[in-house]
Parts: structure tokens; sequence; C-alpha cells
């Protein structure tokens, strides 16, 4: 038999087949994609124009907001316009660009969270091998993916051969590498939390708290759901749980970004209403040393 790929485009999987819950899906999706944008493009906007969010904590915030960016709009509009026009198709070459980003921006995001220039050089490589890979397999037979993007687990269950041995390598080095971020991750939050458990002031406990937790727990829910999602042995029917799950690592990471790490900042806010207020909120003078 020879390698060729007969399917051309599939069909993506919406979360019902009843018209109402499709207009109810589209008009959720187009909010919290909305609210994203928002929040990214504010945080990028305040931290380019505002002199004094020039900082290195700063430009992290910046790139991680040009990430969520990419990330969420790399999936949710299709799925809103698939919604709202009740047609679910994409191209062979679309698919593969919505796996080759979203496994790129995810990866780019954990490894900036990590902030370290190699993990990032392996993020990037991993989504091009991983993207590759999965696309030079032949795909004859079913083309609906159980999913409402592009995602590798599913896209396996439709190739012809059940032996991809190469995706698995990949899938596993990234799981692992993954995995000792997530480590990293939670060993720094535990010496935080030590440190502001020696701290006397209450209220220093509180503000430290509120400011860690909601990191920790964005960064939690992003690793897990994408854990599940991706280990779960795949079944050959839809499940509503494989939807929601891929709603937490597809859509919460970037939504909630921008509120706990920038948007809930006492400058930002001030240089925010700056920008958009400028005659009600003067400028601070500020010293330099």
């Amino acid at each position: 038999m020879s390698n060729i790929t007969t399917v051309t485009e599939f069909l993506l999987l919406g979360f019902s087949d009843i018209r109402e819950w499709q207009l109810i899906h589209a008009t959720l999706f187009q909010l919290v994609y909305l609210a994203a944008l928002m929040g990214n493009l504010f945080i990028i906007a305040v931290t380019t124009i505002d002199r004094q969010f020039h900082t290195p904590m700063y430009f992290f915030l910046k790139n991680l907001s040009v990430i969520d960016l990419g990330y969420i709009f790399v999936t949710v509009p299709k799925s809103i316009l698939n919604s709202l026009t009740n047609v679910n198709s994409i191209s062979l070459l679309g698919c593969a660009a919505q796996v080759f980003l979203v496994f790129l921006f995810a990866g780019t995001e954990m490894a900036l969270l990590m902030v370290t220039s190699h993990d990032r050089y392996i993020a990037i490589c991993r989504a091009i091998v991983y993207t590759a890979s999965t696309f030079s397999l032949s795909f004859c037979g079913p083309n609906t993916v159980h999913q409402f993007f592009c995602d590798g687990p599913q896209l396996l269950r439709l190739a012809c051969s059940t032996v991809h041995v190469t995706e698995d390598v990949i899938l596993a080095i990234a799981v692992c590498l993954s995995f000792f971020c997530f480590v990293l991750i939670v060993g720094s939050y535990v010496r935080i939390f030590s440190a502001v458990l020696r701290m006397p002031s209450a209220e220093g406990h509180s503000k430290a708290f509120s400011t860690c937790v909601p990191h920790l727990i964005v960064v939690t829910l992003f690793l897990t759901s994408g854990f599940f999602a991706y280990l779960k042995p795949i079944s050959d029917s839809p499940s509503a749980l494989d939807l929601l799950v891929s709603v937490f690592y597809a859509m919460v990471p970037p939504s909630l970004n921008p509120l706990i790490y920038s948007l809930r900042n006492r400058d930002m806010k001030a240089a925010m209403g700056r920008l958009l207020w400028p005659k009600d909120f003067p400028k601070e003078k500020t010293s330099i040393g």
C-alpha cells in the first residue's frame, strides 16, 4: 500500500448539535476571548508606552501576554466561527498549523514561566518535530476530530497506522520536561511560602499568599489538564470531560494570566488609567536612583 494521505480536511467536534447550544457556546467563548484579548493588549500597550515599566519583570510579563494572545487566537476564533456558521471543517494545512502553534505557544509559555532561553529553544524544536511527525502519517479513515481544535492525541486516533513511536517519544519527552518545570515552580513557591510564614505581619502573610496562590493555581490547572488530555488513552467515542479539560489548558491560562500577573498590580492599574483617561490620572513624578 502506498503511503498517501487521502484525507484533505478534518471535521472539528462542536460542543453540541443543538443550534441554541451552539449559539450559547459561541457567545461564552467570545466573551472569554474578548476578555483575554483586551487584558493582554492593555498589558502590552502599558508596558510598551510607559517607561516606568521598562524593567526585566515587566518585559517578561509583556512577552507572556504576547504568547497568551497567540495561544488563544490559534483555537478560539475558529471554534466561535464554527458554532456561528455550523460549518466544522478545517483544511489539512490549517489543522497542521493549529497543532504546531498550540504546541509551540504552550511550550514557550511553560519555558517563559521558567525564564530560560534553553527551555524555549527546546519548546520550539519539540513543536516542529511533533507536528512534522504527526502529519507524516496517512489519514485514510474517519476525519472527525473529537475536539474543538486540532489536537495531537485526537489526530493520532485518526491515522491509518496504529504505530506512532516517534510521536509517543516526543510526547514523553515533553511531559517529562513539563513535569520537571512544574517541580521547580512548586519548589520555588515552597521556599516563598516558608519565607512568608516567617514574616511577623499578618497583613504581609495575606498579601503574599493572595499574590502567589493564584499564580500556582493557574500553573497547576494548565499542566494537570494538559497531562490528562495527552496521557489519557484516546477513546473512540467523544467525551464531554475531554472537551471540558481542553478548555482548561487552551483558554483558562490566557484569560487569567493578565488578571493574576498584572492587572491586580497597583502601578499597572494606575498606568492603565493614565493611558485611557490621561486628564483624570496625571502622571506621577518618579525619582531616579
